[in-house]
């Protein structure tokens, strides 16, 4: 499913890190991992399932917490001197950059991130996780510990059989532009974060674990 292709030292500001390039053979996709230190069979390794967001992680968007989370992600990582980074291919949820512009217009207009994906046709995550297990398991880790608020994440690991030792909150601090997209995180896609949001009375039955198939 997923070819590891080549490898390289990639300097970084928290270390110099690992970096392999892999290709995901049914859909041509450039997947990447970042890797730092070594690390027993056995050994439950801290790990970060990270989507791509050109505007967040390049751009330096505030309208979601993408860019912030995978920076805290590499800083822990190299605080730790172990762990692994998948940095995957799946702009916007899985529509792509092209549709996640789309649907920031929509959101310019007042529709939160799930509306706006809905709106243009689309689910409100389209991602799939299932092509991290030959990357991981490339990468020698069979154990997790897992830094996320998306239980989405957790299910698909464990579905896999990876095991999910433990989950590591991955929570960035809100800002004024991207409150109201941690709040349909939280009571839309079951995001477990500890901020406190204030949600409507239609929302509430909305903060639910999602399904374990992953579809």
């Amino acid at each position: 499913m997923v070819k590891l292709i080549t490898s390289c030292d990639l300097p970084t500001p928290w270390g110099t890190f690992r970096l392999h390039l892999f290709l995901q053979q049914e859909t041509q996709l450039e997947h990447l991992a970042l890797s730092l230190g070594e690390w027993k069979d056995d050994e439950a390794v801290l790990v970060r399932l990270h989507s791509e967001c050109l505007t967040g992680d390049a751009l330096f968007s505030l309208r979601c917490d993408c860019g912030a989370q995978l920076q805290q992600a590499m800083q822990k990582i190299s605080e730790n001197g172990k762990g692994v980074l998948l940095y995957l291919r799946q702009e916007g949820r899985g529509i792509g950059l092209l549709n996640k512009i789309r649907a920031y217009a929509l959101q310019d207009q007042g529709f939160d991130t799930v509306q706006a994906n809905k709106q243009l046709g689309f689910k409100a995550d389209m991602r799939s996780y299932e092509f991290c297990l030959p990357m991981l398991q490339q990468l020698n880790v069979l154990q997790v510990q897992l830094m996320t608020n998306n239980p989405r994440k957790v299910h698909a690991l464990q579905s896999m059989g990876i095991h999910v030792v433990k989950r590591v909150a991955h929570e960035i601090t809100a800002n004024s532009h991207n409150t109201c997209y941690l709040q349909t995180k939280a009571a839309r896609l079951g995001h477990l974060l500890k901020q406190e949001f204030a949600y409507s009375d239609s929302e509430k039955h909305l903060n639910t674990l999602p399904e374990k198939n992953n579809k």
